[in-house]
């Protein structure tokens, strides 16, 4: 991989939590990966709680970026949601981001630094909050139908998102999360 070195640490944490979790990597894996001594990937993260938080805030980043872009201009919320659900439906499929990160460090939050969980709290609230604006968005626009308040709504999408990650990931069966996701998006999103 190019790219700083620090985008090559990034992305060496981020493989690894998504396949390990927090407690089931170190700096000397990630520098055994990328090749590099180990002080250097504790010149560009002091801690492993900070490596956390940096791989957690990029995941954040990208979903405060599609809320500003749902602000300057209405978007398909209809779209937008199919769009979130195949995101992840070829990340499985293809083996880029078998699961989500943050998803993986929501699993260990007991055992994690506070500021480590804060992060992970603050993603989950991000996307959270996306969701509820497109489900709300989609009501509007006619093209999604929901049987309870948007908050509620997108507390089952998330549910149905990241257990159907779990499930394709238990069973060893990527297709299953679309299965499973076609599902969700027959019952929220209406077809044209």
């Amino acid at each position: 991989m190019s790219g700083s070195t620090t985008d090559r640490i990034l992305h060496e944490a981020r493989c690894l939590i998504m396949t390990r979790g927090y407690n089931g990597f170190s700096y000397a894996d990630i520098a055994a990966a990328i090749g590099i001594r180990k002080a250097s990937v504790h010149h560009h993260f002091a801690g492993k709680s900070d490596l956390a938080i940096a791989v957690v805030e990029q995941a954040r980043a990208a979903i405060r970026a599609q809320a500003a872009q749902a602000e300057g201009a209405e978007p398909d919320a209809a779209a937008a949601l199919r769009g979130y659900a195949t995101y992840w439906e070829r990340c499985i499929a293809d083996d880029s981001a078998p699961f989500c990160v943050a998803a993986m460090l929501a699993a260990e939050l007991p055992s994690l630094p506070d500021e480590v969980a804060a992060a992970v709290r603050g993603h989950f609230a991000d996307l959270r909050a996306w969701l509820v604006s497109m489900l709300a968005l989609g009501v509007r626009q006619g093209s999604v139908s929901l049987q309870r308040a948007p908050e509620e709504e997108a507390d089952a999408f998330l549910a149905a998102i990241y257990g159907a990650m779990l499930s394709a990931r238990a069973f060893g069966e990527p297709t299953r999360f679309g299965a499973i996701i076609d599902t969700l998006l027959s019952r929220v999103v209406r077809l044209h």
